[in-house]
């Protein structure tokens, strides 16, 4: 067993700040008060705000000048798809249009798959798609499940796929727990992936892209029904 890990001063005060910038209570635009007065606000050290500050900047939250102050980036204009995660903790409707994005992308995926996936990769994938039976419990499904995911990313030849699909289940990491409905069941979860699988390795492009419209609308409907 692992040991949970431990919050610190510092999570508390990113977490704090995270939230106040999310919900506007510091706008975008705007700059932070001085150092010592929001130290003294939120009744931490400033070495603390600072350790909280430099998280939020690498997050793309934050942006801090020297002599100038630390200013709230339009994290809408100029963030990138890394913020997600902390995006769906801070409002599970994120999720909804995560889900539109990963209907589009994943169909294209199969799509593209299908005409390019060489022999090695079509084995790779019914080896894989084999591993989602054999989980036992809806979370080993469900990481077996990504995998296929994962590997028909690999087939299309084009890595951004494969970061795409990454990004898009890091996105929903978070509440991957209250996602795991289509993956209770180890025999259903294989037979509505396994049309996917097979439309790829018969080369068949739009059969791909209609399986894989199916699927992702199906489970999409599931893990939706999970969160209500």
């Amino acid at each position: 067993m692992e040991a949970l890990p431990r919050e610190t001063i510092v999570d508390v005060l990113e977490g704090r700040l995270r939230e106040d910038i999310l919900t506007g209570r510091h706008p975008a635009g705007s700059y932070l008060p001085p150092e010592r007065r929001l130290a003294d606000g939120y009744g931490v050290t400033r070495t603390t705000l600072k350790h909280a500050f430099g998280r939020l900047v690498q997050a793309g939250l934050l942006e801090t000048r020297h002599g100038v102050g630390t200013r709230v980036r339009d994290f809408a204009r100029f963030g990138g798809a890394d913020l997600l995660p902390m995006l769906v903790r801070h409002d599970a409707a994120w999720i909804r249009e995560i889900f539109e994005v990963r209907r589009s992308i994943g169909a294209l995926i199969a799509e593209r798959a299908a005409v390019r996936a060489t022999a090695e990769q079509r084995a790779d994938l019914a080896a894989l798609l084999a591993a989602v039976r054999a989980a036992e419990g809806g979370d080993a499904v469900q990481l077996a499940d990504i995998e296929v995911h994962r590997a028909l990313a690999r087939a299309t030849g084009n890595r951004v796929y494969g970061l795409l699909t990454n990004t898009l289940f890091n996105a929903y990491l978070p509440v991957r727990a209250a996602l795991v409905g289509p993956f209770t069941d180890a025999a259903a979860a294989h037979a509505r992936l396994e049309a996917v699988v097979a439309a790829v390795d018969a080369g068949d492009a739009g059969a791909a892209r209609r399986a894989a419209e199916a699927y992702l609308t199906e489970t999409e409907r599931i893990m939706l029904e999970g969160l209500v």
